[in-house]
């Protein structure tokens, strides 16, 4: 016997006035939200090839791995590479300084919070979003090669967000690189013995991440990956990030 359910709707609500509060409000946010991905797509579509780099937000500017992700986001700028990174500090804040000091721009995507984030001064293009996923896709949507710093609990859930989306073939395969082996030893050593052991992920889902330790090695890594296809997204992946 299927049981009767009391499933609330707008229409439902006994107060008119109140119903057309609440349809306003969400109406607005929804307007919000289409806002940041249209500001998105206007200002990034054709700031190609970019790449993503995520990292943590609390890493001072005296540590090494604030000087290597420098290091890499002006070896990249300098290549002909845009760097895409979170706007805020620490991590952030190097990959758009040392893409700000090179040849190509330097992206930031600035996120709202109550706490921790505030926009850096090293951005050619600098966008604000109040959405976190708003801002992920715009992080996924226009990335030619994501590059991993040590970081926390954000760094990983753009990571894992970005091997979700290749692995379920709902994002464009790029080079997800993990920068500072040493770092990514113990979480890929996790991955390797329980995920793929016990069967929750295929052994090509390995071969979508790449650990290395100088700019160089992700430079290679990323020239590597496009030796036999052009760095613009295909007609069939362009369709393909529509679905983001």
């Amino acid at each position: 016997m299927v049981q009767s359910k009391n499933i609330p709707t707008l229409r439902a609500l006994p107060s008119q006035e109140r119903s057309t509060s609440v349809k306003a409000r969400e109406s607005w946010h929804i307007l919000g939200i289409m806002s940041e991905f249209i500001e998105a797509a206007d200002r990034l579509s054709e700031i190609r090839p970019s790449v993503s780099i995520f990292g943590s937000a609390r890493t001072p500017e005296d540590h090494p791995y604030y000087k290597l992700t420098q290091s890499t986001a002006r070896l990249l700028s300098d290549a002909g590479f845009a760097v895409i990174s979170g706007g805020g500090p620490g991590i952030m804040e190097a990959a758009n300084k040392g893409a700000f000091e090179g040849k190509s721009p330097s992206v930031g995507l600035n996120i709202e919070l109550p706490f921790e984030q505030s926009g850096n001064p090293y951005q050619n293009i600098s966008l604000k979003f109040r959405h976190f996923f708003a801002r992920k896709v715009a992080f996924a949507k226009y990335a030619t090669a994501y590059i991993v710093m040590p970081g926390g609990f954000g760094t990983l859930d753009e990571m894992f967000e970005a091997l979700t989306l290749i692995q379920t073939g709902k994002g464009r395969k790029i080079p997800i690189i993990l920068m500072g082996g040493d770092f990514w030893t113990g979480l890929l050593d996790w991955i390797k013995g329980t995920l793929l052991v016990q069967g929750m992920i295929s052994a090509s889902d390995i071969d979508l991440m790449t650990a290395v330790d100088s700019p160089e090695e992700a430079m290679e890594a990323i020239f590597n990956f496009y030796e036999r296809r052009a760095f613009a997204p295909s007609p069939e992946e362009r369709d393909r990030l529509l679905d983001l």
